[in-house]
């Protein structure tokens, strides 16, 4: 059975919806990471996801355009199922955009990707999204049973099927990794043009960020350390990579971490003691140093962290979204074990004090 190229057979890209025709998105994301209280006890798994259920109501109806919850598959994140928790949102939400970040398709079924997020479209009436993504953790594979020497391809290869599912008509295809299909269709249909809302998550490969150029589908980029700007050679990639293939203009998406308090000292240090736990809980585990405070500034002061007060914050996003040309902007507002009262009131900020001032810059 001859595999189908990708490239072949692409829906035209989709418009980024959001708050108005042609305005920018402005998101939430978070992993669902376990929190604590304010005494410093751990939460379970089941009341953090309860309360990323409250979080993401708030974040409606505080104005917020996207909340993002991310997979994964380790005791210190609650959410290996976001697409549960998204319908439960759904049906207590008017108006935000509901997604993942990432789903980790190489080690689930397309198919079945496919279908979850087309019911979620369905009982959210259009709002649902999917952040498609090899995913930076691991366990996720041999819990599924999947080799990581297989890691490029299973991405490769899954995101050949996301796509051709996404025209909603039969599909004739074969891989490596499942079994073939021939002419076979996917149930349910989505009411939208183009089938399931996606977005590519990007590192900063090259090969990545041509990648989602070639399959019709916009890029998330992840940038979670450094200057900004530093990033600005794969925005112009994905731009100049759209005109050589004769590409409509694809909308371009940036995800990075931070926190708002009334002030940017408060914001420091409510984070800092949280990000550094996470931080070097997780660098153990990948044999980096440990991190300083005097790292946690640098970043908060030019780097890919946005803490501060809601004016420190909607400058410095404003100023990534002119940089990069950016047409969304999703702020991961949970790091570690912040409780969940602080989240909310980060998110209040976010979403009354940040979104609107963001707007005034942007169109000043």
């Amino acid at each position: 059975m001859p595999r189908v190229a990708v490239g072949e057979g692409m829906t035209a890209p989709q418009a980024v919806p959001g708050a108005g025709p042609g305005e920018l998105v402005l998101g939430l994301d978070t992993f669902g990471d376990i929190t604590v209280t304010a005494e410093g006890e751990r939460l379970s798994h089941a009341q953090v996801i309860r309360d990323v259920v409250e979080q993401a109501v708030l974040a409606d109806g505080s104005g917020v355009d996207a909340i993002t919850l991310g997979e994964h598959h380790r005791d210190d994140f609650a959410l290996s199922s976001p697409e549960i928790a998204l319908a439960a949102i759904a049906g207590r939400t008017e108006r935000i955009l509901l997604g993942t970040g990432v789903t980790v398709l190489s080690s689930d079924d397309p198919v079945r990707v496919y279908e979850r997020f087309a019911t979620l479209d369905a009982v959210s009436d259009g709002r649902a999204e999917v952040i498609l993504g090899r995913g930076s953790f691991t366990e996720s594979f041999p819990l599924f049973g999947y080799d990581l020497a297989d890691y490029d391809e299973l991405f490769a290869e899954k995101l050949e099927l996301f796509v051709r599912l996404r025209g909603e008509g039969p599909v004739t295809w074969s891989g490596r990794h499942r079994s073939p299909l021939v002419e076979r269709e996917v149930f349910p249909k989505t009411e939208q043009e183009g089938g399931v809302r996606a977005w590519i998550g990007v590192g900063g490969s090259p090969h990545s960020v041509l990648r989602t150029v070639q399959v019709g589908i916009p890029m998330m980029l992840a940038i979670i350390g450094g200057d900004p700007a530093r990033f600005l050679p794969f925005a112009n990639l994905y731009r100049q990579t759209q005109d050589e293939l004769g590409r409509d203009p694809m909308p371009l998406g940036v995800h990075s971490p931070g926190h708002v308090a009334a002030s940017d000292g408060e914001a420091r240090d409510q984070l800092w003691p949280h990000f550094e736990a996470n931080r070097n809980r997780i660098g153990a585990e990948r044999g980096w140093p440990r991190t300083t405070r005097a790292e946690f500034e640098r970043e908060a002061d030019a780097g890919s962290l946005y803490v501060g007060s809601p004016e420190t914050v909607a400058q410095r996003i404003a100023s990534t979204v002119r940089t990069l040309g950016a047409d969304r902007f999703d702020l991961k507002y949970a790091t570690g074990t912040m409780p969940h009262e602080r989240l909310c009131e980060s998110i209040e900020l976010y979403g009354r004090e940040v979104i609107p001032r963001v707007r005034e810059l942007l169109a000043g």
